[in-house]
């Protein structure tokens, strides 16, 4: 991020984009939402994470670090291309009846996800379109030789995890999940399709993303890229490269993350996610660290680390346990980490994801790695002069939002909020109405010290709950919501314009 200078942008998942193919994608309505943010005055496109998700379609626990999400790819272009035609994607029907949040009922809508539907419909969709597609392609075959640090694995990885019904890779056959060399062999031979399948996939993907930043790019918009600090227990990372993690010699994890008990989660947050083996990275030089934020870079101009408390210390859950009631906190890489990862880079604009209980230790490393921190400003109104996020306390070395993709909506959090709570929010922002309750706190954000402030597109729209991304530790309802395409209208955007203009952020 460019110090001193202020800026300002609105986070919106690529899944949240409209469109008439069941799921956000690269196609026409993500360079209009670009459009949008130009005339908007806007400096950044934050998203959420790109890989391919699993269990619970959440982008934090990924199949890849490296790949992409197919649910992604734009059937549009592929018609253009002459791989599908516009009959085959509209029989399709990719919107359906789903179940939104805060709803007792199932509606069919355009402006939300049925993810069972597009893991069925789009990605058969894409299989025909791979039956079609030229292999023989420079582009294609480049691509594959490029990509063969990790594509090949992550191929192979989801072959395997198709002939086992989706079955995670600790329940696979002993010889494959050990990736004896003959299992290896004998399953690339007998699923050679399914491999190619793949990285069909990951060329359409990373051929549309790249595409799509270079228009934002151009028109002076940058994309900040948002990471979890973790791969998931059940991913091509693991299953490829157990060396990295706390893994016993049949690949099951020893020790799991998670948070532990706290005000919100009375039993902690039980991630499940392996944690790493410091001690081998750091005998490497960092090496899976560096090829992963060199990665990072491709796809992204800034990127967002999630938890990244956890790089001082981490809680370590023993792995079996139902909750995170128990566990232990250890000490992690620190500093060490960051060196490694500038010395081979050069100095790259991250975002340090600092919210949660921090200690001394780790402000001194967030400080040392001179990385602004996030502050939120439905955490900051508990009527304590020392809170971390009320605008007085913050430095300009900040990003500041609303909220982030695992809070309430603006208006949702205001209309749940005690008596005396509303009476903070009202005092502090000087106002007698909170009839537009989020553009008072936009407004907030804006006229704050903080180098950058980021908006959620459900905050500026002021949309309450049911419009709300994720709430963390539940299944069923999460990553689902969309953004409605007669929603950008030129009048918010020229709305928005005004009030960065007015705060110096142009």
């Amino acid at each position: 991020m460019e110090k001193n200078a202020r800026k300002s942008g609105i986070l919106l998942a690529i899944s949240s984009l409209p469109g008439k193919y069941g799921i956000g994608s690269f196609g026409k309505e993500a360079y209009d939402f670009v459009d949008f943010l130009v005339k908007a005055g806007q400096h950044y496109w934050q998203v959420l994470p790109l890989g391919p998700t699993g269990f619970g379609d959440s982008p934090y626990q990924s199949f890849s670090t490296f790949a992409g999400n197919p649910y992604y790819i734009d059937l549009q272009m592929l018609i253009r291309n002459g791989l599908l035609t516009e009959e085959e994607c509209d029989k399709a029907d990719l919107c359906d009846l789903v179940k939104l949040p805060g709803s007792r009922k199932k509606e069919r809508v355009k402006d939300s996800v049925n993810y069972e539907k597009i893991y069925f419909k789009k990605m058969a969709l894409l299989r025909k379109a791979f039956s079609r597609f030229d292999r023989n392609s420079a582009d294609y075959k480049k691509f594959i030789r490029d990509e063969k640090s990790w594509l090949h694995d992550y191929a192979l990885f989801m072959a395997f995890k198709s002939e086992e019904d989706g079955a995670a890779f600790i329940g696979w056959e002993k010889s494959i999940r050990n990736r004896e060399k003959k299992a290896l062999k004998d399953g690339e031979k007998r699923l050679r399709e399914e491999v190619e399948f793949t990285c069909f996939c990951q060329f359409f993907f990373f051929e549309q993303w790249e595409k799509l930043k270079s228009y934002a790019n151009e028109r002076g918009v940058k994309i900040i890229g948002d990471i979890p600090i973790y791969v998931a227990a059940d991913s091509a990372d693991a299953w490829a490269n157990p060396e990295l993690f706390q893994l016993d010699d049949d690949l099951v994890p020893l020790r799991v993350a998670g948070c532990p008990p706290d005000y919100f989660a009375k039993t902690g947050q039980l991630w499940g996610n392996p944690l790493y083996n410091w001690e081998y990275h750091k005998k490497t030089g960092y090496a899976w660290w560096i090829e992963r934020m060199k990665h990072c870079y491709r796809l992204y101009d800034v990127v967002r680390i999630d938890h990244f408390r956890g790089f001082d210390s981490y809680y370590s859950i023993p792995y079996g346990n139902k909750t995170a009631e128990i566990g232990d906190w250890v000490k992690g890489p620190g500093i060490d980490l960051f060196k490694a990862i500038d010395k081979a880079l050069g100095k790259q604009p991250v975002i340090a994801e600092d919210l949660g209980f921090l200690t001394d230790s780790v402000r001194r490393m967030i400080q040392k790695t001179g990385y602004p921190g996030m502050k939120i400003l439905l955490f900051a109104f508990d009527g304590e002069p020392d809170n971390d996020y009320i605008p007085y306390n913050i430095s300009s070395n900040s990003v500041i939002y609303t909220g982030t993709h695992d809070n309430e909506t603006a208006v949702g959090w205001y209309k749940g909020l005690p008596a005396k709570y509303k009476k903070n929010v009202k005092d502090y922002l000087n106002i007698r109405s909170a009839k537009n309750i989020h553009w008072d706190l936009i407004r907030t954000a804006f006229s704050s010290v903080a180098d950058t402030a980021v908006i959620p597109m459900q905050d500026l729209l002021g949309l309450d709950n049911s419009a709300r991304m994720n709430t963390p530790s539940t299944l069923g309802c999460n990553w689902v919501w969309r953004l409605k395409e007669e929603e950008m209208t030129p009048e918010l955007a020229e709305k928005l314009y005004e009030l960065t203009k007015i705060y110096g952020r142009l």
